[in-house]
């Protein structure tokens, strides 16, 4: 049966099943629980991305909290991690975020953040979800029946402008740093999203030489062949101009990947590394440990435990990471994809506060990029994606299971083999890591060759 929410939201192609009325009913019907629980009027903190629909969408979101009596604060173009950071610090009810992230510009989402600036928990989404749609004959359709309040006359919603909304956020993201930057050279990627207006200012008054690249958005150049997900871009870049350190974010600029002065790229596993590692040796790391998903290198467990520390694997998805980090009361945590957390310092992933942490790191030890990378040992990865008919039926298959475990006895214990069907498409994706790339290889390609008969 479908379903509207995903693992991030609300993302669909804007203009089709993310629609100008669907945003609305969203944003009255997210609104309108929220007046319910409250009992007085909420404020809502509504930001974008720099996609062509944005505009749209937010008219839409900003006239179905109106319609309920809310107040809507819209901040304009910033990143999703600034949203987070303004619910909290004007002390709003609920924030919406209007941006598809790394997704293609033809795409958008909507995804809330309650009032303590976290994104909703699956519970709170599917309440949304059943005031919203039907799913009568198993599609969703719009629910007809609407159960809150239509105010008239001085009781409708009103809609404000924050005019200094990416001022406080960039004066919390110094916030977090201490050291200066003056004497980095840097190259930012912002892939003409959210970051254009906010990474290079900000590293600029930090005293860093700063080379902006795909910093011109224009509606529909949104991470199209730049950004965190085309590190080579900003590798380019970075060798041909003797720059210290290239940084990637995606649209949103809730992601960073980085790139050392020799153009090699340092994911978000090396990023956790290098920041969780420096805490972990000056005492600051709480109960020594850091959140990490099943994506993760092998690597990055074995070279926390052999310094005393901790790595403890959740599912993949940042909210997940999250809500591990929550429950152990730990502050680091994220994914390879560059959704790093720093829970003393903003309560979801924040591209740009990572970016001044991994650069503080290299300030302080006064090594280059590359030293410290070096600390995380890496363990050969090979990923496939194996298309098939049916992805439900992968957990009773009987030769599949066969093959998962030949593969395992291939690797030996110092490898693993991870399979999971995807969330979203018609795929199983087969992970494999041990000492030796070819083994690895061998074993998931075997692997895929069964599903593909079993499955495809």
């Amino acid at each position: 049966m479908a379903r509207l929410f995903g693992t991030d939201g609300v993302r669909e192609i804007a203009n089709t099943r993310l629609s100008p009325e669907l945003a609305f009913v969203l944003g009255r019907v997210g609104t309108g629980i929220i007046a319910r629980r409250l009992g007085t009027r909420p404020t809502v903190i509504v930001g974008r991305d720099t996609r062509l629909s944005g505009d749209m969408l937010e008219a839409a979101v900003v006239a179905g909290i109106a319609s309920v009596g809310g107040y809507a604060v819209n901040t304009g173009i910033i990143p999703t991690p600034g949203v987070a950071f303004l619910v909290r610090d004007l002390q709003a009810d609920a924030g919406i975020i209007i941006s598809a992230s790394h997704n293609p510009m033809e795409y958008n989402g909507i995804k809330f953040i309650s009032g303590d600036g976290f994104k909703l928990s699956d519970k709170e989404e599917l309440e949304i979800e059943k005031h919203v749609i039907s799913h009568e004959k198993g599609r969703l359709c719009f629910d007809t029946s609407d159960v809150f309040p239509r105010p008239s006359g001085n009781d409708v919603g009103r809609v404000f402008q924050l005019e200094d909304a990416g001022e406080r956020y960039i004066r919390h993201a110094k916030s977090t740093v201490s050291v200066t930057m003056e004497g980095l050279k840097v190259v930012v990627d912002c892939a003409n999203g959210a970051a254009s207006s906010y990474t290079p200012r900000l590293l600029q008054d930090l005293g860093a030489d700063v080379i902006a690249i795909n910093d011109k958005p224009d509606g529909t150049n949104i991470n199209v062949n730049c950004g965190s997900t085309y590190p080579g871009i900003v590798s380019e870049v970075v060798v041909e101009t003797g720059a210290d350190v290239g940084l990637a974010h995606d649209g949103d600029a809730d992601r960073l990947i980085a790139v050392d002065e020799r153009g090699c790229v340092v994911d978000g596993d090396h990023i956790m590394a290098i920041c969780g590692l420096d805490l972990l040796r000056k005492g600051m790391l709480p109960h020594n440990t850091i959140v990490a998903t099943v994506y993760s290198n092998l690597g990055l467990s074995r070279t926390f435990a052999r310094e005393g520390g901790k790595v403890v694997i959740t599912q993949n998805g940042d909210r997940y990471v999250l809500e591990q980090m929550r429950k152990l009361g730990v502050i680091l945590g994220g994914e390879q994809s560059g959704h790093i957390i720093f829970l003393d310092r903003n309560t979801t992933g924040d591209g740009i506060i990572t970016a001044l942490a991994l650069l503080s790191v290299l300030r302080t030890t006064g090594g280059r990029l590359s030293e410290l990378a070096s600390w995380m040992e890496v363990y050969p990865q090979v990923l496939m994606n194996v298309r098939v008919s049916n992805k439900q039926k992968l957990s009773s298959n009987s030769a599949i299971d066969r093959a998962i475990e030949r593969a395992e006895a291939l690797i030996s214990k110092e490898g693993r083999i991870f399979v999971r069907p995807s969330g979203t498409e018609p795929l199983v994706r087969i992970l494999g890591e041990g000492p030796e790339e070819s083994v690895v290889r061998t074993a998931v390609s075997e692997v895929a060759r069964v599903i593909q008969e079993e499955l495809g």
